[in-house]
């Protein structure tokens, strides 16, 4: 049976890959996520509600930075999923001395675990806020980079560090660069959750500049077989590969699509710009394609449907209850 560590399982993406590898009955998978408070519990616990009790799911509530965590795996590894992380541009602005000791330290644990136990596959999630501000449009993966954020320099370190694990020690590295990516479990802080959520309480939602800003908005299930793909490549020591969508969308028009599927028209809040968010996000995929075999179909009024149908179910979701590990 093929052992997958998932890190930030319980997590929006996380519990998504989870569940969709037990579908297969040759996987095993152990998750470790700390339930960090950057937003609520009761969420990342209504996402693995479904398989918490599954045979061939172990949950190690820990930290990626410590040792204590890796002891508790209770097998050999052959896949590790990173997905764990501080997450958000604008916090990091914040805080970047706690983003630097979670992502890049933490990412040194996971590829210093994976050298020690010979794991041969790492697939780690980096972010197309990696290119900053860069007006060649798409970006393809050998732009030339200047991070503009403390959480875009992370995960642009993590990269890197996994090219030096992969010259020195022969791990297998495939860093997948997330573009914008929504859909049910989504995190509260981003946009479309934010949005929907607000306008469904007429409340008025924050538009950062004038709304010419746009994004490369990447349906999750397409994301996952993104990963999935990443998860069985086999043909190279060293890959950083962009899952997107290969399509813009404006947040003015994010948000007449928001106001469509739920019915409601939203109060704008115009604010100024903010520091650390780039005018636009925009992903070449021909890699992805040719390499992966990978192929987004989700289109935006769909996937906003299936966010809006998920948000209302959890709204009137019970708090599970999860007994604590010792």
């Amino acid at each position: 049976m093929k052992h997958v560590l998932v890190t930030g399982g319980a997590g929006f993406i996380g519990s998504k890959l989870v569940k969709a590898l037990l579908q297969k009955d040759d996987i095993k998978i152990s998750c470790i996520d700390n339930f960090d408070d950057f937003y609520s519990r009761k969420q990342k616990e209504h996402n693995i509600a479904e398989f918490a009790s599954h045979e061939n799911f172990n949950l190690i509530e820990g930290d990626i930075r410590e040792a204590s965590s890796y002891h508790r795996i209770d097998k050999d590894v052959d896949t590790i999923v990173h997905l764990a992380a501080k997450a958000g541009v604008r916090p990091s602005i914040k805080n970047p001395v706690l983003y630097l000791d979670v992502n890049i330290r933490g990412t040194q644990m996971l590829l210093e675990y994976a050298r020690l136990k010979s794991v041969s596959q790492f697939v780690f999630a980096s972010s197309s806020s990696v290119y900053g501000v860069n007006d060649n449009v798409p970006w393809h993966e050998n732009e030339h980079l200047l991070p503009i954020s403390p959480y875009a320099s992370t995960k642009l370190s993590g990269e890197m560090l996994g090219h030096v694990y992969s010259h020195l020690y022969g791990i297998r590295f495939l860093a997948l660069r997330f573009f914008t990516v929504y859909g049910p479990s989504q995190r509260p802080d981003l946009a479309i959750h934010k949005f929907l959520k607000s306008i469904l309480d007429d409340q008025p939602i924050p538009v950062f500049g004038d709304g010419s800003s746009s994004r490369d908005y990447t349906y999750v299930d397409d994301v996952i077989r993104g990963i999935m793909g990443a998860m069985n490549y086999d043909s190279s020591a060293f890959e950083i590969i962009n899952i997107g969508n290969n399509k813009t969308v404006t947040l003015k028009d994010l948000i007449a699509a928001i106001e469509k599927v739920c019915g409601k028209k939203a109060i704008i809040d115009y604010q100024p710009e903010q520091p650390g968010d780039v005018p636009r996000t925009y992903a070449d995929i021909s890699k992805a394609k040719q390499l992966l075999g990978y192929h987004p179909s989700t289109e935006l009024n769909v996937g906003l449907a299936e966010f809006y149908q998920w948000l209302r179910e959890f709204a009137g979701a019970p708090e599970q209850v999860f007994p604590r590990p010792l």
